[in-house]
């Protein structure tokens, strides 16, 4: 994915966690994973790129956006504290 104002660095692991490993990710789709699951979550479940696409939420929301300009502003739900 190339760089600039559509993409952020998403680390498979979050800091919080000491991770290192990150990718470019589109924003609405790094948005999107941090409006769904939590940093524990992230850090232990859903690490590579594999796990998150096999979750049906991140599989339509990929196709779905797959379909909208990279400068699309999309907006997120916050995640109700668990």
């Amino acid at each position: 994915m190339p760089k600039g104002d559509a993409v952020d660095r998403h680390h498979w692991v979050p800091r919080k966690y000491k991770g290192t490993e990150w990718s470019w990710l589109h924003r609405a789709c790094h948005k999107k994973l941090h409006s769904l699951y939590d940093e524990h979550t992230l850090a232990t479940v859903l690490n590579t790129p594999e796990a998150l696409l096999a979750r049906d939420e991140i599989r339509r929301f990929v196709k779905w956006v797959r379909k909208q300009p990279p400068e699309k502003l999309i907006r997120h739900k916050r995640p109700r504290p668990q």
